[in-house]
């Protein structure tokens, strides 16, 4: 079996896991950190195929990172090796011996893909073809030029008839006043008359310029037609490309069941999305069950240079992504015995919820890490359900603002419907002060700075977020350095704006401090806890409205 690799390294001391990994949330087992280690040392140096990883300096144009993965698996001989797998394809298109072949692979001479790529890719030059032609680009300003002239002529045409009805009615009045019954009832209907004339002569005029656009349109809409076309037929041919795509795509489980693409994301209205099956998990357990490897446990990393929209760190493991495999692996993993979601977990559940301060209207809470703000959709404790317990009298929403479920420190509560409301509206117009101490993987260079990057959900992988500065909301934090120690730095965020896991984004993104906080299991490398707090915070109280300000050290 070509792709089924035998351990350099001795693994006869190492136990197997009892399960196999939940590929959503894990931290790799033992063994499938020393496949990690070997196919990285290949990685390092091989000469097999070519990609631009980005990993110095001079290879920073053109650069892109790639998801590997590998798959510890035992064979027919109850021998363990492991498998290894790339997601999506090579810069040299290549599929070298190191890695499992892909689930389909769409690039064999002569194969429909390339076939119906040739053919969209001829359309295309087709379309720029006559978009680019100078006689069309000519009618194109002249159509423009007649329509924007007749538009101007027929708004004065308007605007005289407008100023005619206007002079009508006061000559309309003036004579009620000057003429006697008869004479004005004929006045009046001259001026019936002089209204239908000015209408009748305003429809012929639109009439005449329809025509008038119609002839000199006929040549130019042509054109448009052929292009309009053409883009009709390239749109076609795509979408049965892909649905032809989407048949070949079949996922084996352990069971040797198969199902396509378009079975596991059961949605007629919705398409798979780009690039689904094509991850290196769905291929590395395809290749397992379609030769008789039994899967022990596995691991993906990132390697290279990070996408710009994403954070994703040279070398670290990462989980499966949740938009594209998440469907495709709950076929293919059936009846396997896997490790617990943590993610389901309630990790606050004996966890105290600290009162720091109360009065009638208002309550500060300490959140400890790892406990909801509000409840979710599997884990209900929280720190509303439980203050709605303790304060069942307690009025309006309770929860003002919220903290991400890793993070701890200060939370402001309400008792009233207009407490929250005062509360609320300072949060909203940005008046609360508010300081977060956060620790740091990697020294920061600078004292002090500001970042500024949007962000918007990944739609793809929920929850973690993108920068995007086309469609992201703005977000801001202001930071300093408060001390630097052991290859990690110390800091206080003050965060302008508050977006969902800002800070975590901010720090490890490598357009901001390219340090992912310490215990960031989305951003950065998953520990006893995410090294963030909410230390201090300061605003004007709802009913007193006096200035009230809250410290709470962090425990780290």
């Amino acid at each position: 079996m070509k792709h089924f690799q035998h351990f350099k390294k001795d693994i006869s001391g190492i136990s197997l896991p009892e399960k196999f990994t939940f590929p959503f949330y894990y931290q790799p087992h033992l063994l499938a950190k020393i496949a990690t280690e070997e196919l990285q040392a290949y990685l390092e140096n091989q000469t097999d195929f070519e990609h631009n990883f980005g990993l110095t300096a001079a290879d920073k144009e053109l650069a892109i990172g790639k998801m590997f993965g590998v798959l510890v698996v035992k064979n027919k001989h109850n021998k363990l090796g492991y498998i290894a797998a790339f997601s999506g394809k090579l810069a040299d298109k290549s599929l070298p011996i190191k890695f499992v072949p892909p689930i389909f692979n769409m690039r064999t001479e002569g194969s429909f893909y390339i076939k119906g790529e040739k053919e969209i890719e001829k359309l295309g030059e087709e379309i720029e073809t006559l978009k680019s032609d100078t006689i069309y680009l000519s009618l194109k300003i002249s159509v423009k030029k007649i329509k924007q002239n007749i538009e101007e002529n027929l708004a004065f045409q308007r605007k005289k008839m407008k100023t005619a009805k206007q002079q009508r009615k006061i000559r309309k009045r003036n004579a009620e006043a000057e003429l006697n019954q008869k004479e004005f009832e004929i006045f009046k209907t001259s001026l019936i008359q002089e209204s239908f004339n000015q209408q009748f002569f305003y429809k012929e005029l639109v009439a005449y310029y329809e025509h008038k656009i119609e002839k000199s349109n006929q040549q130019f809409l042509n054109f448009e037609n052929r292009i309009s076309e053409l883009k009709k037929r390239r749109k076609e041919i795509s979408a049965n490309l892909q649905n032809t795509l989407f048949g070949k795509y079949q996922f084996l489980n352990q069971q040797k069941e198969q199902r396509g693409l378009l079975a596991i994301f059961d949605n007629p209205e919705i398409k798979p999305p780009a690039g689904a099956g094509d991850c290196s998990a769905p291929k590395l357990l395809q290749y397992a069950f379609q030769n008789d490897l039994t899967p022990i446990c596995m691991a993906e990393f990132w390697w290279g240079i990070s996408p710009n929209s994403e954070i994703r760190k040279h070398q670290n493991f990462y989980p499966a992504c949740q938009g594209r495999c998440k469907p495709i692996l709950h076929h293919m993993l059936a009846g396997i015995d896997m490790d617990e979601n943590l993610l389901l977990e309630n990790l606050g559940e004996k966890q105290e919820l600290k009162i720091v301060y109360e009065d009638d209207a208002i309550i500060i809470v300490n959140k400890p890490p790892e406990f909801l703000s509000v409840p979710g959709k599997e884990i209900k404790d929280s720190v509303y359900t439980r203050m709605k317990k303790e304060y069942p009298l307690a009025t309006g929403p309770i929860i003002v603002h919220r903290l991400d479920m890793s993070t701890s420190g200060i939370l402001v509560l309400t008792k009233t419907k207009e407490a929250n409301k005062i509360v609320q509206s300072q949060f909203i117009n940005r008046t609360v002060k508010k300081r977060y101490i956060a620790l740091l993987d990697g020294n920061l260079s600078e004292e002090i700075g500001i970042i500024n990057l949007p962000l918007r959900l990944d739609v793809d992988d929920r929850p973690r977020q993108l920068v995007d500065f086309t469609h992201g909301k703005n977000a801001k934090t202001q930071w300093k350095v408060i001390e630097r120690k052991n290859n990690q730095t110390r800091v206080h965020f003050f965060p302008i704006t508050g977006r969902t896991h800002q800070l975590r984004i901010h720090a490890a993104h490598k357009d901001g401090l390219n340090a992912p906080i310490v215990g960031d299991d989305l951003y950065g490398k998953k520990q006893n806890r995410l090294h963030l707090h909410a230390e201090f915070i300061e605003l004007l109280h709802p009913t007193t409205n006096k200035v009230i300000s809250f410290t709470v050290d962090a425990d780290f």
